[in-house]
């Protein structure tokens, strides 16, 4: 399985990765840990909450054994040309509360929501695909 990510419009298939007119891209991609999300769940200490996918907190992307950065202008590499630039950290929204109660909350520290970028170059992306970090 995989993806086109372009940064005319973000993610094949996402609306919220298109480009308009006028405005800066900064919320086309979001990534996720899935370190980061066990640890939110695990917070949770609760049965149920170990069972949520990681597609609950609306993120784009979960990449594993390897940690994000966390400063705008960091550059994120998938696969074979694919490369983007992180924005900003993503704030969890109280939506995650109504997935789960305190989830917001469990994913408040150290970026555990994930990080936004912007598409610098596009590729094609899939399941399995090497994640560098560029700089």
């Amino acid at each position: 399985m995989s993806v086109a990510v372009t940064a005319a419009a973000g993610v094949q298939g996402d609306f919220r990765g298109v480009v308009r007119q006028g405005k800066a891209p900064r919320r086309q991609v979001s990534l996720i840990e899935a370190e980061s999300w066990q640890a939110a769940l695990h917070e949770l200490d609760d049965a149920e909450a170990y069972m949520l996918p990681w597609h609950s907190r609306r993120a784009n992307l979960c990449v594993s054994g390897i940690r994000l950065p966390r400063e705008p202008g960091a550059v994120i590499a998938i696969g074979a040309a694919c490369r983007i630039e992180v924005t900003m950290e993503c704030d969890p929204c109280s939506r995650m509360d109504e997935i789960r109660p305190g989830l917001m909350a469990a994913l408040t520290p150290d970026w555990r929501g994930g990080v936004l970028g912007r598409v610098l170059d596009d590729g094609a992306i899939a399941v399995g695909d090497d994640v560098r970090i560029e700089r």
